[in-house]
């Protein structure tokens, strides 16, 4: 592919990248991580700025993308709702085509997957989903980078999440697994199970790419996994139902006994973080030798800075 042809794109989700693209980003992420060994300094985006939106709190999102944007000589500008009048006193499509005029490129992190769509849409500079409640698309790239290194290939792999099936980090690590070549399970209750609709658009591109998708309420389902996947039981916005979700979810927790299911002894642990030590995970699990979860967060910040000069 001809790598010209990702300038002044947007990630909104994964859905309109080819695997050729996502595979170059992958490429790009690994340079620019060798890079921070090595320290070598550039200045790629000096003279270029960007506006970090956030609604909802962040500690790996906020600091991958202003360390790697300021780190490149850029200046990085932190907005929450807070400070502007975003779907305030001003419409969203107002808001992107202020920042659009003032910014060379917009990060959103908040509730509603419609808000980054529009930004995207009338900005007319890239615009980066730091996280919705439907998608997270560059924490699923950064841990698609993490079995990359893990396992030196991708195509075959099989990758197994386990808890709340509507997770916008699931939905997200289900595209990029199809196009991938990855085989993607999801383990959960029936009433959280991924929605059809997601499930259905990604089946041509498990077809074409031979990954195998697989939607289940069986722990048994784990065996054979390279990877095993969780995330918090409550997220952002669902702390009304903190109760009826953990009961639901409990019999999911990753632990010792559900790691041992996989039958094999090469399966490391992910997690996007924070993780609630107890809950979805069991501390020895996330301690001990199979968890790659710190390895995931460094990445989140290679990648994210692969996505802005893929693009910028």
């Amino acid at each position: 592919m001809n790598p010209a042809t990702l300038k002044g794109r947007s990630l909104v989700t994964f859905k309109n990248w080819t695997p050729e693209e996502i595979q170059y980003l992958l490429e790009l992420s690994h340079e620019v991580k060798k890079a921070s060994r090595t320290g070598d300094i550039h200045q790629r985006f000096q003279g270029k700025t960007i506006a970090l939106i956030f609604e909802k709190r962040s500690t790996r999102t906020r600091c991958a993308f202003e360390t790697a944007f300021g780190e490149e000589g850029g200046h990085p500008v932190f907005l929450s709702t807070q400070d502007i009048q975003l779907g305030a006193k001003e419409s969203v499509e107002d808001t992107a085509r202020v920042l659009g005029r003032m910014f060379s490129a917009i990060e959103f992190r908040g509730y509603k997957q419609e808000t980054v769509e529009i930004l995207a849409r009338e900005a007319g500079v890239p615009v980066y989903n730091g996280l919705t409640d439907q998608f997270h698309p560059t924490q699923a790239l950064a841990d698609i980078m993490t079995l990359q290194e893990i396992f030196g290939k991708l195509s075959g792999l099989k990758l197994c999440f386990v808890g709340d099936g509507r997770n916008n980090v699931a939905r997200s690590l289900l595209i990029v697994c199809a196009k991938l070549g990855i085989h993607f399970t999801v383990v959960s209750p029936k009433e959280l199970q991924m929605d059809a609709q997601i499930l259905a658009e990604a089946a041509p591109w498990a077809a074409s790419s031979g990954a195998s998708i697989q939607v289940t309420e069986s722990l048994e389902a784990v065996a054979g996994a390279h990877a095993v996947y969780t995330d918090v039981w409550v997220s952002m916005g669902e702390e009304a139902s903190r109760d009826e979700k953990i009961a639901m979810l409990r019999p999911y927790q990753v632990n010792a006994g559900l790691m041992k299911k996989t039958a094999n002894d090469s399966c490391v642990f992910l997690h996007c973080l924070p993780a609630v030590k107890g809950e979805e995970v069991t501390f020895d699990v996330i301690e001990g030798q199979a968890s790659r979860v710190w390895d995931q967060a460094e990445n989140r910040k290679h990648t994210i800075k692969a996505i802005m000069l893929a693009t910028l």
